[in-house]
């Protein structure tokens, strides 16, 4: 069913259509009340008072009135809507992934950009993703845990730095600059919720059936309050200490279709009266229930000679609630003494996420040093709740604690910079460093009976599924408690060559002890023709090392197969029976990355294009599940009585991502009518898979089972958007203020098994619009709606949604929630 649409909304989207014909291009920072393109920035280049439209590769900053001025208020969310090239698709139904959502820049994966804290690496999730969903695989940081009342601006390279950074500057990097303020503060409450009604696709009925089909619905949740604040005050002679602090209190959303399908066994042969009363919209699909505090402090002292204290420390407690799929009365998974009705299982994780660092910088002749020492750690442990395990039978408990993993990271670094007078046009600029770290991966199990068989069998013969439904908890065998260190050296040049040409090279070798060694380099260039046009360009080799999640995550549950019990693993690649597959120990990603851009500065304004091409070879991915009945017998022959099969991280996949950004800022003289600050943005990024994984093991058996399916390939061609485009605009007027954003997204791909049941998801615009009003200089109220015309993906045909419950994809690349309207109060200290 297509949704109606307002004559409004018509010529609303035919406006923003003229808008992304007309003007050309993207965004360099949108900073609503200074010009961010003068900031100096200090990601991507080491010296000191470079701009951000001075630097030999693009950086984009995001002021911290962005990140205030939007309504879901979460970094990854405002990043998504600053940059054209960055996408977060909000995944749902998908275990640890509703909690820990992943971002991807240059549709590449989201743990191929490293993302710092203040110049330093921040440590990544506990949690890697398993299930189908964008960045399946991967392992990388959650943003979210940092609050946005703790930025100053965030700076967004858009390049690869493996030279310079290490691992995983493959696609580039995030870099968050924390508040030094001395003095001031400001206290944030802002309350909003979803008002939206959504249209999907019913399906078809069973046969005799009398109850109605249901295709449109109109929801108001996921009523979301959050109160932040901070506070600068001065410490010592000269030094700043700044505290924030946010809660978030945030309901769910429930997105599911109707489900039509038969929920009660038939009673002497016809449907059971409460066919026609139960809810058939029995899904949790959308937002999770969450609340969350978060805690941040930034530090720094001088000391005697010139020398500099400084540190900062962050805690975060989320507890958050997601659902899987619901188990209908009577499914072999429920127990009607237990659920009458059927139930829904919830997924309730709660996530530690700690994190500490501390520094000095000094002065010895002509070099400034800086050394640091920093630690962090994230903690998951879930809880699976209104559930049960079916094999236990009636007496199953409906809650269980089901085990769960943590990761820390601790990192040493020694840097020092100096400029050197060598005849070039500027000094040289030098700067060498070092670093240490140490990582651990740890693993534990659930309760027993979170994951045991309990003997009990169905009617027809069948043993019955053992674990708590939706998520078995982690059996003691899946345990795992590992580390590993890495060492690395880099040095890194930049000068003027002449008095147009600035040069750049780097050059940084790294050992890990688990899989050897990597060496990368980066040269880079900028001619300025003139002050207003300059052309720059990079070439590079980088790479990503294997993270510990992906060598030591492994789960176990029990599938009974003819009656015989098999158990089924997410392998280590050092396990037998892995091995036995054809897996090998992992070795890093490698990237060789090129890039070619333009500045052009005319009338106040900016306009930056940058194309790039990117080749990957042996990225990591999680492999299709291998159970065939081929795959057992193979298994058995091997000596591995029971196993039947799994899946394994595995290197293999080639690929080649290319496209271009660019990017246009610009004030507008409105005659005295208020300041305008005018941004577009554009984005075409396009990956071809040129190979996949194969082993001998697997090859030699027919059919030979696929390792890396086509469902996983078109997920990395056709899975993100090839097209983005922003438009935004921010307008200030006394105490007046409003901020309006258009972001255009391309089609995607949800892809099938095959191709009769692909799905495309066509392009779709959404609205975003806030004002803002001034009651005095320390009191303000902002009042706002994203996506204010309610946009949804299109939703699945029934034949794609058999059980209702899911009528939109996860592939969406901006969710599926709908409008949120929100309120937001300021007060300034």
């Amino acid at each position: 069913m297509q949704r109606n649409e307002l004559p409004g909304k018509r010529s609303m989207a035919l406006a923003i259509t003229a808008v992304f014909l007309t003007g050309a291009t993207a965004v360099q920072a949108q900073q609503s009340s200074t010009d961010s393109t003068a900031t100096v920035v200090v990601t991507g280049t080491r010296v000191a008072n470079r701009t951000a439209t001075d630097t030999a590769s693009p950086v984009d900053i995001i002021s911290a009135d962005t990140l205030k001025n939007t309504g879901v208020s979460e970094v990854s969310q405002a990043l998504s809507v600053s940059l054209p090239s960055m996408n977060f698709p909000r995944p749902g139904l998908s275990d640890g992934t509703d909690t820990v959502r992943p971002a991807s820049l240059r549709g590449l994966a989201p743990d191929q950009s490293l993302v710092l804290v203040n110049s330093k690496r921040r440590h990544s999730s506990s949690l890697v993703n398993t299930n189908q969903t964008i960045g399946r695989g991967s392992s990388s940081v959650d943003l979210n845990t940092i609050p946005s009342a703790i930025i100053k601006n965030i700076e967004v390279l858009r390049d690869g730095a493996s030279a310079q950074y290490g691992s995983d500057a493959i696609a580039g990097v995030v870099n968050l600059r924390l508040r030094t303020d001395k003095k001031g503060g400001e206290i944030t409450a802002s309350y909003g919720e979803r008002r939206t009604d959504y249209d999907f696709i019913a399906g078809a009925l069973p046969t005799g059936a009398t109850w109605d089909a249901k295709t449109s619905r109109k929801r108001n949740d996921g009523g979301t309050a959050t109160i932040s604040g901070w506070k600068g005050l001065e410490l010592g002679e000269g030094g700043y200490l700044v505290i924030a602090a946010e809660y978030k209190d945030q309901d769910h959303t429930e997105r599911s279709g109707y489900d039509v399908r038969q929920q009660y066994p038939l009673v002497s042969g016809a449907f059971d009266p409460r066919e026609k009363s139960i809810n058939r919209f029995n899904a949790w699909y959308g937002e999770p229930e969450m609340q969350q505090s978060t805690v941040f402090v930034n530090a720094g002292i001088p000391l005697a000679g010139g020398a500099k204290l400084y540190g900062w420390t962050s805690y975060q407690k989320r507890e958050a609630t997601s659902a899987g799929f619901f188990r209908r009365a009577l499914q072999d998974q429920n127990i009607i003494s237990i659920y009458p009705d059927g139930f829904l299982p919830l997924i309730a994780p709660d996530v530690d996420d700690f994190a500490a660092t501390g520094g000095v910088t000094w002065s010895a002749g002509d070099w400034d040093f800086d050394a640091s020492l920093g630690y962090g750690k994230n903690r998951m442990q879930y809880t699976i709740k209104n559930t049960l395990n079916r094999s236990i039978g009636p007496s199953s408990k409906t809650e269980f604690d089901a085990g769960g993993y943590w990761y820390d990271q601790l990192v040493a670094n020694l840097s020092a910079v100096r400029s050197i007078e060598a005849g070039l046009a500027s000094p040289l600029n030098v700067a060498v460093g070092a670093e240490v770290r140490r990582e651990g991966y740890n693993l534990f199990a659930g309760e027993p009976d979170s994951w045991r068989y309990g003997g009990q069998v169905l009617a027809n013969g069948t043993p019955a599924a053992p674990g708590a439904q939706v998520f078995p908890g982690f059996r003691p065998a899946d345990e795992s408690n590992t580390h590993r260190t890495a060492l690395s050296a880099y040095v890194d040049l930049e000068a003027n060559l002449s008095k147009n040409f600035l040069g750049s090279v780097a050059v940084r070798g790294e050992h890990y002890s688990d899989f050897g060694n990597s060496l990368s380099g980066k040269l880079a260039g900028r001619y300025d023709f003139a002050p207003e046009f300059a052309l720059r360009g990079s070439v590079q080799n980088g790479f990503r090392a294997p993270s510990l999640q992906q060598q030591n995550f492994t789960t176990t549950s029990t599938n009974f197969i003819n009656g015989v019990p098999f158990e089924i693993t997410t392998f280590k690649p050092s396990a037998p029976a892995a091995i036995a597959l054809g897996a090998k120990p992992l070795d890093a990603e490698k990237s060789v990355n090129f890039s070619l851009g333009s500045v052009i500065k005319a009338g106040g304004g900016t306009i930056t294009v940058d194309a790039f091409h990117i080749k990957i070879k042996d990225r990591i991915v999680l492999s299709e599940n291998l159970t065939a009945a081929n795959v057992r017998d193979y298994l058995t022959k091997q000596g591995f009585i029971g196993v039947g099969g799994g899946r394994f991280f595995i290197n293999g996949v080639d690929t080649t991502t290319k496209g271009v950004d660019v990017v246009s800022s610009w004030p507008i003289n409105t005659g005295g009518h208020g300041k305008l600050d005018f941004t577009l943005a554009a984005n075409y990024t396009k990956t071809d898979v040129d190979k996949v994984p194969t082993t001998a093991q697997l090859s030699a058996l027919s059919p030979a089972p696929v390792l890396f399916d086509r469902i996983n390939v078109l997920t990395f061609t056709d899975g993100t958007p090839k097209t983005k485009f922003i438009a935004s605009s921010t307008w200030s007027n006394g105490p007046f203020g409003l901020t309006a954003r258009a972001t255009r997204y391309g089609k995607i791909l949800a892809p099938g098994t095959t191709a009769a049941l692909d799905f495309w998801l066509g392009a779709k615009t959404l609205v975003d619009l806030e004002g803002r009003y001034a009651f005095t200089k320390q009191l303000s109220l902002a009042v706002g709606a994203d996506n204010l015309f309610d946009k949804y993906p299109d939703p699945f045909p029934a034949a794609l949604n058999t059980t209702g419950n899911a009528p939109f994809s996860n592939y969406s690349p901006f969710g599926r929630s709908g409008r949120y309207v929100y309120a937001r109060l300021n007060y300034t200290l």
